[in-house]
């Protein structure tokens, strides 16, 4: 399982980093959202599954780091910072920048996941809970990001005019597919694995249950 997750983690960072820049391919801003809902909602939690509970799990090393709401919020941090005009337009015209941006994007969102789900974590019922809240918040923030992109009744971004030169569609109609991929992928993938925590959280059995069933 682990071997399969990060092959096919590897494989998605592949397909959306390097085949557009194999095959010279420019992207619209919907391209660019998808790009990034790949990175830190499709790539990250594999990656995570991977590494977490291994011995290249690092969330024991650095336990203050991988806190799970101290993750989510440097992950909202990043997130929304880059989503600002000035940083997500300087990204869209810089290779280097666009660089920074992918990295910081896969590290944040790898930060969130191993939080939640990484050894560091521990056996204890008690220690699933900020876990789970630290995926659902990142679900709200990232729906309501994208719900921001896809019903602006204007482009937010003064360089989305390129749009229509790359994609066919109007700025505005680029930037709310865009929003819709980050609504629909990036927050359904984090409420997910908050319900994939609660699910274990729920299997797992409680101290009374556990010490009355090991006394029979």
């Amino acid at each position: 399982m682990r071997g399969l997750s990060s092959g096919l983690a590897c494989l998605v960072l592949a397909l959306v980093w390097l085949v557009p820049l194999a095959l010279d391919v420019r992207l619209g801003f919907a391209g660019h959202m998808t790009m990034h809902v790949a990175v830190v909602a499709i790539a990250a939690p594999l990656l995570a599954v991977a590494l977490a509970g291994s011995r290249l799990d690092p969330t024991p090393l650095a336990p203050l780091l991988f806190a799970p709401l101290l993750a989510s919020a440097l992950e909202f941090a990043v997130v929304w910072g880059w989503h600002a005009p000035v940083l997500h337009g300087a990204a869209r015209g810089s290779p280097a920048v666009l660089v920074v941006e992918q990295l910081s994007f896969l590290a944040v969102g790898l930060l969130v996941w191993l939080a939640a789900f990484g050894k560091g974590r521990g056996p204890a019922r008690a220690a699933w809970a900020p876990g789970i809240l630290a995926l659902f918040l990142t679900s709200m923030h990232m729906t309501l990001l994208g719900a921001l992109l896809a019903l602006s009744p204007r482009p937010l971004y003064r360089h989305a005019h390129d749009a229509a030169i790359v994609t066919g569609l109007a700025p505005l109609d680029d930037q709310h597919l865009g929003g819709a991929v980050m609504l629909l992928v990036g927050g359904a993938s984090y409420l997910i694995g908050g319900l994939v925590l609660i699910a274990r959280l729920l299997r797992e059995p409680g101290p009374r249950l556990a010490a009355r069933t090991g006394d029979e």
